[in-house]
């Protein structure tokens, strides 16, 4: 991963949404970024492929249910970027609609026992 490819997948303010998300969560389903970002699950698919294909996500499967993370290994010039993501407040004012979303949701896969 490259500066210039991380960046320009972060300009899609999907793409963005989505690793905020997990940067602040950790890891989740496609169906509770679905609900967060109020999209649909091809459009959060497509780009969650995009990010994984990159490098900077990384997913497993279980069951039906396939779960996104941040990729443990990324480039040392990433890891403060990421951090100063999670912890910036003015985002998380920004997008506090998705976390909300994502608190009000009925069932989470792999959280409520099912």
């Amino acid at each position: 991963m490259n500066p210039h490819l991380f960046f320009k997948l972060l300009s899609d303010e999907t793409r963005l949404r989505c690793v905020l998300l997990l940067v602040r969560r950790g890891e989740l389903c496609v169906c509770e970024l679905v609900e967060a970002l109020n999209e649909s699950q091809p459009k959060i698919s497509r780009h969650l492929a995009s990010l994984r294909s990159q490098g900077l996500l990384k997913d497993r499967r279980q069951g039906q249910w396939v779960y996104y993370s941040l990729a443990e290994a990324q480039p040392q010039w990433l890891v403060p970027i990421l951090t100063e993501l999670g912890n910036a407040e003015q985002l998380a004012t920004l997008y506090q609609a998705d976390i909300d979303r994502l608190q009000a949701m009925n069932y989470r896969p792999g959280r409520c026992g099912n």
